[in-house]
């Protein structure tokens, strides 16, 4: 097995094993504290010793194993008087079979945690997600996430580990909607490094929103949000050419789209806006879904878009739908109306020098004929993203841009 293989396995697997841990102990941070050391242990073994035949119960018994000296070490400490005896832990139960990873979603969204945090702590401990990847998910500073999680595990430490009961769980439905929304983004595009997919974050984050719908099927944003990952992930066979270069929307073989996949966002969606109270995670499936049903880019009905944008800005307004709805009202009604909606929304502090901003605003003046204000604008946007494919697009739109040097004949 080669280390990626090795890698991809620890990241399914870790949030199960820490599951498993919180819901036999308690204590999250000195579990989660044991899962990183048996995840360490694994990833050195593995790939010289072979995979295990039950590669998650090694991991639970060396997770277990290293939880009890933790354990151990904080009792001496805090009781080194008492009979030692009276430190033995429990004794270890038979690894389970049952997937704990919902649950530790749940309680990573403990209503004791601001919203922010709990969003935070579930991106770190279910998602996998490294703290400046949810920095960049957030737009907030990379130590203001650290600080996040770390009050976060002190405030659920020796929380219960259980499903809660169904007036608490309303409470938690909107962080861990939203948590599941932001893995499935940072899979779709990822906000650094060379590959434009993080497929295992768009696989788990899919995953888990069929769980959650399984548990809740008459909730319409649980439906909406799953119809919205599968209409999005649909495109992913498109978005990327064999170089692995990003492919717009636009510009995409629509044949590569998954149907399937389609076909299903596409019923999920249309049952739901019928029958339950309109929410964003609808809304946007909506616009995905009008997307999806457009067989060629100038087929796109934007109009109808722009529709479900501003509908949207009213129920949950936020600068990436401020951004999205721009787009919208320049494909409806001329580059001009969005290049005059972005100077008004450039004056919020959460979009002020984000690279997406750049992006649009040189895409729009691209649509204009003001190429070489585009061009500015391709390359700072460019300049301002670690998405090594993103890099990539906007510098060859620059580039093609960008007037060639007529060639001097020697006389």
């Amino acid at each position: 097995m080669t280390t990626p293989e090795v890698e991809g396995l620890l990241r399914d697997l870790g949030p199960q094993v820490l599951g498993t841990l919180v819901r036999r102990f308690g204590g999250f941070d000195t579990c989660e504290d044991a899962v990183q050391e048996a995840l360490l242990a694994a990833a050195t073994t593995w790939p010289a010793d072979g995979l295990p035949d039950n590669p998650r119960g090694w991991l639970v018994t060396v997770a277990v194993r290293r939880r009890t000296e933790l354990w151990r070490n904080e009792a001496a400490r805090r009781r080194r008087e008492e009979n030692v005896a009276a430190l033995t832990p429990p004794e270890p139960e038979p690894v389970s079979g049952v997937d704990d990873t919902l649950m530790l979603l749940l309680l990573c969204c403990h209503p004791a945690l601001t919203a922010a945090s709990q969003v935070a702590l579930t991106l770190r401990a279910v998602g996998g997600l490294t703290t400046p990847e949810i920095a960049r998910a957030f737009l907030v500073p990379e130590s203001t996430v650290g600080q996040r999680i770390s009050r976060a595990k002190k405030s659920i430490k020796g929380a219960g580990f259980h499903l809660p009961p169904p007036e608490e769980r309303a409470e938690r439905l909107d962080a861990v909607l939203h948590v599941l929304y932001l893995i499935f983004n940072e899979g779709y595009t990822a906000t650094s490094g060379t590959e434009l997919h993080r497929v295992d974050l768009t696989t788990e984050a899919i995953r888990l929103t069929r769980q959650l719908r399984e548990q809740l099927p008459d909730d319409g944003e649980v439906a909406g949000l799953l119809a919205l990952m599968l209409l999005t992930d649909a495109r992913r066979p498109a978005r990327t050419r064999a170089d692995g270069a990003l492919v717009p929307l636009a510009e995409q073989d629509r044949r590569r789209w998954d149907a399937g996949q389609i076909a299903e966002g596409d019923a999920l969606v249309t049952a739901t806006l019928a029958t339950a109270p309109i929410g964003p995670y609808q809304l946007q499936a909506a616009i995905a879904a009008v997307h999806d049903g457009a067989a060629r880019a100038e087929d796109t009905d934007w109009t109808e878009i722009l529709g479900l944008y501003e509908l949207l800005t009213t129920v949950a307004p936020g600068p990436m739908v401020t951004l999205n709805r721009i787009v919208a009202v320049a494909m409806a009604h001329g580059p001009g109306a969005g290049l005059d909606g972005l100077a008004a929304a450039e004056t919020d502090p959460a979009l002020a020098g984000h690279h997406r901003v750049a992006a649009v605003r040189a895409h729009l003046l691209d649509m204009a004929g003001d190429h070489e204000a585009a061009v500015t604008h391709y390359r700072l946007a460019a300049a301002h993203t670690d998405s090594v494919p993103e890099q990539r697009y906007l510098e060859a739109r620059a580039a093609q841009l960008t007037p060639s040097e007529p060639t001097v004949r020697a006389p």
